[in-house]
């Protein structure tokens, strides 16, 4: 094995001399320039040649790459280098200026893209929607430089959204922009560590005072349209064309009877559910904190029919035995056409707190039941609720639901099923 010779420390840099420099077994070396104080060519294992200027800025060496050779001659790297010193000697910071243009180009895509990167806890909903936001609303701005977004853009982007899309999707929007472009900037700075964006052009809307005002969603199921809904749902039946009918059906009913948010009963795992304490329990909530619930005498049949044939590690699988069910938007329709009851599945959520409420049962109660936050209440801090303290409002709350329906309070899913196939026959 030839063993390379070694680099002398210092040597005048010339084409010939830059030909014959050998290459190192690992790393890489450096030689400097005898005759320019901070010139020098980087030599690495693979036989790369650069050249390379290093000089003291702001207190500190940095080391600037000019080019590889021979792409770059020594002629070149060398004038080049002249050029740099001649900044810097004036108090300029290349490195600062070179890092600032190329972030200067920094287009809305790189920027969603690195905020995903950064942002890991996203839930896959929330990413969901920012994406589609991303591909629909802002689709002709992925590629334009966020330097170039600004104001009036902004504000007229608002108001078309606005009127195509509507009010609340048109704010929505916005303030996904705005905390896109809060993240750029805190993440995009030069050498001196300043932001390249200097203002967030969605500060127009509150400087105008131009975003809509769109009043929060009141809708619920109302007692007297509990019965035809009800009547619709457990209908639902699993047939040739659609095999997961069922599963929607029994993800609706436990939506209702526990006021889960849409995604956390969807995702809802076996190892979540315990039918010996009677228990469900919520991982990785809105608000970061374990949620757990007892099961009402309805919900706890309901699941112990599931997890009779269930054939995955989820609640409410998928028909072709992967994954979770998504919102199944055709289904919803045909519910709401058959049972005139117009409905969202957040709209269950509100119907859950709404009859809790109605029963008289303690705010404290209403709140650990739908897993809101009491950090604000001195009172509540001194109040440590035991699921087993949740299980006779729970109770009370189904039975409550049930009698509504036109079922006794004590009628669990296998009964609604029977009553269901004796009306049929």
């Amino acid at each position: 094995m030839t063993i390379p010779r070694a680099q002398p420390l210092s040597h005048k840099i010339t084409k010939s001399y830059v030909d014959r420099l050998s290459t190192p077994e690992t790393g890489q070396t450096f030689v400097r320039d005898s005759e320019l104080k901070g010139f020098a060519v980087r030599i690495t294992s693979t036989g790369a040649k650069s050249f390379i200027l290093e000089k003291r800025i702001d207190g500190r060496v940095k080391r600037l790459t000019l080019g590889r050779y021979p792409e770059l001659t020594v002629e070149q790297a060398r004038k080049e280098a002249h050029k740099l010193l001649g900044q810097i000697a004036i108090g300029r910071n290349p490195l600062a200026e070179k890092k600032s243009e190329a972030l200067q180009g920094t287009t809305l895509q790189q920027a969603f893209d690195d905020f995903v990167a950064v942002r890991k806890k996203l839930k896959a909903r929330t990413l969901y929607d920012y994406q589609r936001i991303m591909k629909t609303v802002f689709a002709d701005w992925q590629k334009k430089a966020m330097l170039k977004i600004n104001k009036d853009m902004v504000a007229k982007r608002h108001s078309k959204i606005g009127a195509e899309h509507g009010e609340a999707y048109a704010n929505l929007s916005m303030r996904f922009l705005r905390a896109l472009f809060n993240f750029a900037i805190a993440q995009y700075e030069d050498g001196n560590g300043h932001s390249i964006l200097r203002e967030n052009p969605v500060i127009r809307l509150t400087q105008t005072r131009a975003w809509y005002r769109v009043e929060r969603r009141q809708t619920v199921i109302k007692p007297h349209e509990l019965e035809p809904w009800f009547n619709t749902v457990m209908n639902q039946k699993n047939d040739v064309t659609s095999q997961n009918r069922e599963t929607i059906r029994d993800y609706l009913l436990l939506v209702l009877f526990t006021g889960l948010r849409r995604e956390e009963a969807a995702r809802m795992t076996w190892n979540n559910i315990d039918l010996k304490a009677r228990t469900l329990k919520v991982t990785d909530t809105k608000n970061h904190q374990d949620h757990t619930l007892p099961l009402s005498d309805f919900l706890f049949d309901l699941l112990q029919q599931r997890k009779n044939n269930a054939i995955n590690e989820f609640v409410f699988q998928r028909a072709n035995g992967t994954g979770y069910i998504s919102e199944q938007r055709k289904q919803l329709a045909k519910i709401i056409k058959e049972s005139g009851v117009s409905f969202t599945i957040h709209d269950l959520r509100r119907t859950f707190v709404t009859v809790a409420e109605s029963l008289d049962i303690s705010a404290y109660a209403v709140k650990r039941l739908v897993n809101h936050k009491m950090s604000s209440d001195i009172t509540a801090g001194y109040i440590v609720t035991d699921v087993e303290r949740l299980r006779q409002p729970m109770q009370k709350i189904t039975d409550y639901m049930l009698k509504c329906a036109g079922y006794k309070p004590s009628a669990t899913v296998t009964d609604l099923n029977q009553i269901q196939s004796n009306k049929i026959s």
